[in-house]
């Protein structure tokens, strides 16, 4: 089927969405939200209150400023995981750089041998050596112009410029268990393999993240790894969605229970929740005594 809809203004949305049901509290209002919100961002909220998915139609007293009400609720979530985040990424940047080069070599993430599947360790070479190529920190600059050989600069400068998702991948590709499950430990976890599975899923909200993404009642396809003997306090599980945001904010709370023990990333969270107390968080994954669980209290 060819598309063959037309662009419509302002005025034109508004006079549809009311066709469909939707209500106005100031339809003045409205145009001004629209002017600076696109429809389609602002719809994506609209969709949880339809009461017909094909036909767009919306449950009754359903209100426009129901929707751009999630919308900010939504984006004060995304400015707190993503300062989070950043906390995280660069804890691990820390100490990746520091324990796997000790253990084997400044440049350990260009040796084949350390890697567990080649194609992987292809893919990383690659993608390191662009990002690399066209940072423009002055440290890397510096080291090109200073040596020669190898093409690359060590890792603790080599690593400071690499994307979130390749150091996950390097981690993750490792082969050296004990030096993974070493930097494990330093963030009170078993094993390596459920830091592993947390940070893949922090990588893949971050880019959500990065691209102003809706993540309030987002599915995710990574889902962390929740059932641990956890040296520090946890959740009970039992009744964690592991595809809803709710199991990525327990893991992200804990690793930075880790890093920063007096951080106040908890609290924040629960403060803006309580500043929206009409947001159904449901759709984020809470169980019902969220709040009564060790981690939380």
């Amino acid at each position: 089927m060819d598309y063959t809809k037309n662009a419509l203004d302002y005025t034109q949305i508004l006079t549809q969405l009311k066709a469909r049901g939707l209500l106005f509290k100031d339809e003045e209002r409205a145009v001004e939200v629209l002017a600076n919100i696109s429809y389609f961002r602002i719809a994506n909220y609209l969709r949880y209150f339809e009461i017909d998915n094909d036909r767009h139609l919306y449950k009754p007293d359903t209100y426009f400023e129901d929707a751009v009400y999630t919308y900010y609720f939504d984006k004060k979530l995304r400015s707190l995981l993503f300062t989070a985040i950043q906390s995280i990424e660069v804890s691990l940047r820390s100490k990746v750089i520091h324990h796997v080069a000790l253990s084997h070599c400044p440049f350990w993430f260009a040796d084949s041998n350390l890697c567990i599947t080649r194609v992987m360790y292809a893919d990383n070479l690659t993608t390191i050596k662009r990002e690399v190529q066209r940072s423009k920190e002055d440290f890397i600059q510096e080291n090109f112009r200073k040596y020669s050989s190898p093409d690359v600069p060590p890792v603790w400068k080599t690593l400071e410029v690499a994307s979130f998702g390749t150091l996950s991948k390097l981690f993750c590709n490792l082969n050296d268990n004990r030096a993974k499950k070493q930097i494990a430990r330093l963030y009170n976890l078993p094993q390596h393999q459920v830091l592993e599975s947390w940070i893949k899923c922090i990588v893949i909200l971050r880019n959500c993240l990065a691209h102003h993404a809706r993540v309030w009642n987002r599915r995710f396809p990574q889902m962390p790894q929740l059932s641990i003997r956890a040296r520090g306090n946890w959740v009970d599980s039992t009744h964690v969605r592991p595809n809803k945001l709710y199991a990525q904010i327990c893991c992200m709370a804990y690793l930075l229970d880790s890093i920063y023990p007096q951080n106040d990333f908890k609290t924040q969270v629960k403060n803006l929740l309580n500043e929206y107390p009409e947001i159904n968080i449901h759709y984020m994954g809470l169980p019902n005594d969220w709040e009564n669980q060790p981690m939380w209290m």
